[in-house]
Formats: structure tokens, sequence, C-alpha cells
């Protein structure tokens, strides 16, 4: 399969909100380019993980208002919630890893989580998907997988210490 060319010329063109929506052009892969995305998530989450909590939330509130801005005007160029954008995945994995544990472990289970919730969009999820739309209706779907994500991921951190695993 090739690139969607419709991405890689607004990328060409200099749009930035398409570029940067695409995850710097990550998302026009041509196979699974949400989970793509996510992994892009993944070396941007171990950055933000060496900051305060505090400033690791208000990075993430950042790039959620970006995030909602670029996936807009990404939306009305490529079509409501283009597979190629991406930065939503993004968004969606760093909140699932909020005040995670610094542990491989950890960092792979939010990973497979977040990818369940925002493949399956359980109830509510799938009716925001389904009805809002444009940037925001791409942006709150895998903020709420995300939240979704980040609940479990945190459950099975206290079973882990309930359960006195020997992970960090």
């Amino acid at each position: 399969m090739k690139r969607d060319p419709l991405c890689m010329r607004c990328v060409a063109k200099g749009r930035w909100s398409v570029f940067m929506a695409t995850g710097f052009g990550v998302g026009t892969v041509p196979v699974a380019p949400g989970t793509v995305g996510t992994l892009l998530a993944v070396p941007v989450y171990l950055v933000l993980s060496q900051a305060s909590l505090l400033l690791y939330l208000e990075i993430l509130a950042v790039l959620i208002v970006v995030g909602l801005v670029v996936c807009q005007t990404a939306s009305a160029i490529l079509g409501d919630d283009h597979p190629s954008i991406v930065w939503d995945e993004i968004v969606g994995y760093l909140i699932t890893m909020i005040a995670a544990p610094q542990h491989w472990v950890w960092l792979i289970a939010g990973f497979l989580l977040f990818r369940l919730f925002d493949i399956w969009k359980p109830f509510p999820i799938h009716l925001v998907q389904d009805r809002v739309k444009g940037g925001p209706g791409t942006m709150f779907d895998d903020i709420l997988a995300g939240a979704y994500a980040g609940l479990c991921l945190q459950g099975l951190v206290l079973l882990a210490v309930r359960f006195g695993w020997n992970l960090p």
C-alpha cells in the first residue's frame, strides 16, 4: 500500500496543521496509522515522564488545545477523523500514562489498553465519534479512550501493589 497522496501533498505544500495532525507525517503510513501514531507517543511520554506531574499535565493541556486546532484544520482538508490524523492518538496515550509508574511493563500495558479502548470504543466513546465532528470529534473520542485506559492502568498498578508484584 502507498502513503495517502492527499496528506503527502498537504505536507509538501507546507500546511503545518496537516503536518502536525498527522504526527509530523507518521500518520501517512499505509497500514495501522493509529497504532503507528500511538508508537510515536511513546518517546514523547518517555521525555514527559521525567517532568513533575504538574508540568506533565500543563504540557498535556497545551497539546490538547493545539490538537483541537490542528485536527479541526486537518479534518476540513482531509475529511472528518481521517485515518492519517494521529495527533489524537498521541494525546490519548499521554492521558493513559498520567502518573503511571516508570517501568517498561506499564509502558506496554498502557499502550495496549489505549489501543484496545481506541479501537473498541465502548459507551460513550462511540457516540462521541459518531456525533461530534471536526477537530473536537477527532480529539474527544481519544481523550475518553485515554481516560478509560488510564483508569484501567491505575487499577492494574493497584493490583500489582496489593499482590506484591515486583514491578516499580
